[in-house]
């Protein structure tokens, strides 16, 4: 079984650092697709954003409140059983051993007073957002501009059939049918975890079970 840490007296987060360990378990989980899908689409019920606070607390708790030596493969096991019994969601992609080795490591950082990690994360989830505001922008320009050039189409169309209509029949009704186009918003989920490119396709196994699945095989670990 993997552990991290020695077998001496466990060391305690200074003051500071608690918060900050906290911080970095949210971002972390934020960033992890399975989860997020889970709770986008209420796989949880309509609680399911709670049980993803729920989540975090409870990963706090095992970190900061157990005396005993922390090992990985509990840590997986504690997550994976989780998303099965909030979420009815079974992960096989492989993405629940890297989540867990990103909080391990996270963990020790922030013990020994690093905080590298958290401020990678800090600035992963800044970047995305900066990058799904700029898509919107562009979004809403092409919009606009959409919008423009089917108005000026129309206006065109009514002034050709306006001058047809009255050289063959002046009093000829026309209608001008203007259907309108719209696009799909982007999902904000950027860098989202460095696990997005495992997820490859999510299906129903019935009876209410979600199954995400990978080309990789998932498998243990070894350290």
């Amino acid at each position: 079984m993997d552990c991290h840490g020695s077998h001496g007296p466990r060391a305690k987060f200074s003051p500071e650092a608690l918060p900050l360990f906290s911080e970095g378990i949210h971002l972390i989980l934020s960033r992890w697709t399975a989860l997020r899908l889970a709770v986008e689409n209420e796989w949880g019920g309509r609680s399911s954003r709670q049980k993803f606070d729920n989540l975090v607390v409870d990963l706090i708790s095992w970190f900061t409140a157990s005396k005993d030596i922390l090992y990985i493969d509990e840590l997986e096991t504690m997550l994976d059983e989780n998303m099965l019994a909030s979420f009815n969601a079974e992960i096989e992609d492989g993405s629940i051993e890297e989540v867990a080795e990103q909080l391990m490591t996270l963990h020790e950082e922030c013990l020994q007073g690093n905080f590298e990690s958290l401020l990678s994360l800090r600035s992963s989830s800044s970047t995305s957002g900066a990058v799904s505001g700029s898509r919107q922008v562009v979004d809403q320009n092409e919009d606009d501009s959409s919008d423009d050039d089917m108005a000026l189409d129309v206006d065109m169309q009514e002034e050709k059939s306006a001058v047809r209509s009255s050289a063959i029949q002046p009093s000829l009704e026309i209608r001008i049918q203007n259907g309108v186009c719209g696009s799909a918003q982007e999902p904000n989920h950027a860098s989202d975890m460095s696990m997005d490119a495992n997820v490859e396709e999510t299906k129903d196994a019935g009876d209410g079970w979600t199954v995400i699945t990978s080309k990789r095989n998932r498998g243990r670990k070894s350290r």
